[in-house]
This record gives C-alpha cells, sequence and structure tokens, in this order.
C-alpha cells in the first residue's frame, strides 16, 4: 500500500509587495527571494561593460588594420621592381642588434635591400634610423659599417640617432630631415603600420620589402596589433617624438 503524498503549503500567505517577484506559480511552495547587494549589482554591470568595451575595442582595431592593409597594399613593392618610383631617401628603420654587436638577420635584409636600391639608382641617399639610447647601443652606426662594407660610401649614408620607433622615426623625417617623401626600407609584416604612418605625418612613401630570407616573425606580427592601436592613439592626441633637434641637411656630407 502506498504512503499519501503531501502537498507543502505556505502556512500563512505572502505579503501583497512580494508577490510580483514570485515569477510562474507553478508549485504551491517557493523558494525564498533574496534582494540582491548593490554592490553586487554594480560589479555585474561593470564586468558586463568592461567585456562590451573589449569586444568593441577588439572589433575596431580588426576593422582599422584590415583598411590600413588595404590602402597600403598598393604602396609595396620587391626590391627588384622595375616599376618602384624613385625617391631622394630611403628610411631604413632599424631591427635591433645580436649578441655579438652586430645587425639582427632582420636589420641586415633592411640595409642589403636599401644598398640594392642604391646600387640601381631607385634611391640616392640612405636614412638609418634607429636606437641610440645608450653609449653601449648604438643601431645607426652599426647599420651605416653594414651599408658601407656592402658598397655604399659614407656621403651618402645619414644617421638619425633617435628613431626610436616607428612614429618618432617618420615624424623626425618630416621634421628634423625635411623630407616631403621617402622609399621605407622594412620587412613585409611592417610595412603597413609604417606606410601609414609616414603617410599621415605628410611624409608621401613607399615601401620595399626587406624578406631576403626565412625568419621567425610570428610574434612581430603579434605585436603589430597592439603597435597599431598605438598609432591610432598617437595619431589622436597628435603625439611627438622624445627627441627632435635641429634641421638636418640629407644632402651635407656627413662627418665619419
Amino acid at each position: 500500500m502506498t504512503k499519501p503524498h503531501h502537498r507543502y503549503v505556505a502556512s500563512r500567505p505572502l505579503p501583497a509587495s512580494n508577490l510580483g517577484r514570485l515569477g510562474p506559480r507553478r508549485w504551491a511552495f517557493h523558494r525564498p527571494v533574496h534582494r540582491r547587494s548593490t554592490a553586487g549589482t554594480l560589479l555585474r554591470r561593470l564586468v558586463f561593460l568592461s567585456l562590451a568595451l573589449l569586444g568593441l575595442g577588439a572589433i575596431s582595431l580588426l576593422t582599422y588594420k584590415l583598411w590600413v592593409d588595404t590602402q597600403t597594399n598598393k604602396l609595396i613593392y620587391e626590391h627588384n621592381d622595375s616599376t618602384l618610383p624613385h625617391n631622394h631617401v630611403a628610411l631604413v628603420l632599424g631591427a635591433g642588434l645580436n649578441r655579438a654587436g652586430g645587425p639582427s638577420a632582420m636589420l641586415y635584409d633592411r640595409v642589403a635591400t636599401a644598398a640594392d636600391l642604391y646600387d640601381v639608382g631607385k634611391v640616392d641617399k640612405l636614412l638609418m634610423t634607429g636606437d641610440n639610447s645608450t653609449v653601449n647601443y648604438n643601431e645607426v652606426e652599426v647599420m651605416r659599417q653594414t651599408a658601407f662594407e656592402i658598397g655604399v660610401p659614407y656621403e651618402d649614408i645619414i644617421l638619425d640617432y633617435a628613431g626610436f620607433n616607428t612614429w618618432d622615426s617618420c615624424y623626425r623625417a618630416r621634421e628634423v630631415f625635411s623630407l616631403a617623401s621617402v622609399t621605407i626600407v622594412t620587412q613585409r609584416f611592417h610595412l603597413p603600420r609604417a606606410l601609414h604612418t609616414c603617410n599621415h605625418l605628410g611624409v608621401a612613401s613607399v615601401g620595399v620589402s626587406a624578406d631576403r630570407q626565412p625568419y621567425p616573425t610570428f610574434s612581430n606580427e603579434i605585436r603589430e596589433w597592439p603597435a597599431l592601436a598605438g598609432t591610432a592613439l598617437r595619431i589622436l592626441l597628435n603625439d611627438q617624438p622624445r627627441f627632435l633637434g635641429p634641421k638636418v641637411d640629407v644632402d651635407e656630407v656627413p662627418q665619419q
């Protein structure tokens, strides 16, 4: 014989003010309704707002990157492309030194590519721009010595000791070296941002890819995303480089 099932009911009716919070009345007994704390509600809203802003930022950066790549693609040439337009100056961007103090693989390729452009008459001067922030780290002097050993004479090599990043190099090309146009020499992954930066700053630019050998660039390609976001911020703020200095005539014979 089965036992009878008891149906539980509240001992007394709930106040009318609580009835709206009960939800669908499918059972005679409802779990107690607890009031959410103000701090908890605020925290949840902040979390949702942060996630929404992150999502919006990611979509905006992706759109910006695609736009930059599209706008600059037609400005990128191979070093042996006969249709590459002539510019008086090649802007050779720094890429770090190796442990022995010589040029890194990417930096050597940039210098060698610029030297090739010089040899075939596509450029007349090489502006080496890089980091010389300490006495023990002189990137541009290594670039000059490398170009000289390849065959570029000293008088056609100009040094920019304060090109700490792409923005500074392009800004100083305009303000310090008074350049209205350049041929940018760097790796393919870097060219869209470099071209976008220089052209935005009023230095009409084309780019030449310096990919002369295979080397790991995955981390550099990933780094381009936050670097491009930084470029967008500097454009919005109209940021200036840390150092500018006096004007430099690229056609004056530099001191050795």
